[in-house]
């Protein structure tokens, strides 16, 4: 989680000149209020981490604060506090009409629970992004969750919403942190069907992935009929990730960002809020996947195959040498990995033989009916 990932996101956007491109605005994130903070968290969480934060507490374990995963540091809060309001700000932006689209690559803090800091998060900007959606007005929101890492957070805290669709992809939590998210868990007894889990097997790369979120998402999506969608590109799936076992590519994860803005445009006419999330190889895969990101939000995808400045690539090499002797050798050339992003549509065929298929079955036969959809079929 090392903020060079993030200012090197910045630096590759600017060297593309994404930022100076027509209607494309830059807003400055607010530092958000308890107020605003307790949508979605507990006042006393909130003043627990507003205690260690100020040195006041050294740690707070029992609530997540000061544990491995979420070290303490100096203004924790008020930099966690700015990345929600941040989110907050950017979906108000979406639903309010000011912008179509809006990019948030420091959030995606898809952990966070109402009352507990989980892998390494601390306020969850995703669910309070949400939470102002619905405040605002919106009677259906869609979440779509494509991190390595069950989206949890988002999911616990809206668990009991019938207007909150949850859509977890993400490697199995047999295999890797926070161990949960599998195809029945389906949401409270009033918003059954509301939340969605396809737990893929370790190992699966873009053609596997890409087939599961292509075999629930779209389905889903256009019977629910959300007003606004929410997706956060958490790209620790990539065959690099030091975290997790999948092996998706650049490319794999740029079909899934053009995937996100197709959806928005076919089911939420087209209002996007897109967030950051996971994502640990932070010199050759990050600023990558969230600058194709912001390319596709602002209008125009960069083309797969773009060379990449030769300047940014000095400056990610000089980053690098601060965490070891990476050199230019460790930093990407382009914009791409090479990767096949072709996948086997689900009206193909069904391999009950399939580990994919397998947990792509779970999913749509314990959530398709509660939508009135067929999990042969539809």
């Amino acid at each position: 989680m090392a903020p060079v990932r993030l200012d090197l996101t910045q630096r590759l956007s600017a060297a593309f000149e994404l930022f100076d491109r027509p209607g494309v605005r830059i807003l400055t994130p607010t530092v958000a209020s308890d107020e605003l903070l307790a949508s979605v968290h507990d006042p006393g969480y909130i003043q627990a981490v507003r205690a260690v934060s100020s040195g006041a507490e050294p740690h707070r374990q029992d609530l997540g604060l000061g544990t491995e995963d979420n070290p303490v540091f100096p203004h924790i809060h008020e930099a966690s506090a700015r990345i929600l309001g941040g989110s907050v700000d950017a979906a108000e932006a979406v639903w309010t009409g000011k912008v179509r689209h809006a990019v948030n690559f420091a959030g995606g803090l898809h952990h966070a629970g109402r009352s507990r800091a989980s892998g390494f998060c601390i306020y969850n900007d995703c669910a309070a992004a949400i939470q102002r959606l619905l405040d605002l007005g919106a009677e259906r929101v869609a979440y779509v969750d494509l991190d390595a890492h069950h989206g949890d957070g988002v999911e616990s805290i809206f668990w009991h919403d019938p207007r909150v669709l949850t859509i977890s992809i993400h490697e199995t939590g047999i295999s890797l942190f926070p161990g949960s998210g599998f195809a029945n868990d389906a949401g409270g007894p009033q918003a059954l069907g509301s939340v969605v889990n396809v737990a893929v097997p370790p190992g699966t790369g873009d053609s596997g992935y890409l087939r599961a979120v292509h075999a629930v998402v779209p389905q889903l999506l256009g019977v629910f009929a959300p007003e606004v969608l929410v997706t956060q590109h958490g790209c620790d799936g990539h065959g690099e990730d030091p975290l997790t076992n999948l092996r998706l590519s650049v490319d794999g994860q740029r079909q899934l960002v053009l995937d996100a803005a197709d959806w928005a445009r076919d089911f939420a006419g087209d209002r996007w809020f897109a967030t950051g999330g996971g994502g640990y190889s932070p010199f050759s895969v990050v600023p990558r996947v969230w600058t194709h990101l912001v390319a596709v939000a602002t209008g125009r995808p960069l083309p797969s195959g773009t060379r990449i400045p030769h300047e940014w690539r000095l400056e990610a090499a000089r980053a690098a040498g601060a965490a070891g002797p990476v050199g230019l050798a460790g930093i990407p050339e382009t914009m791409s990995d090479g990767g096949d992003v072709w996948w086997r549509s689900w009206e193909s065929g069904y391999d009950p033989a399939d580990a994919v298929d397998q947990t792509i079955m779970a999913t749509r036969k314990e959530i398709f009916p509660y939508h009135g959809l067929d999990p042969w079929f539809d």
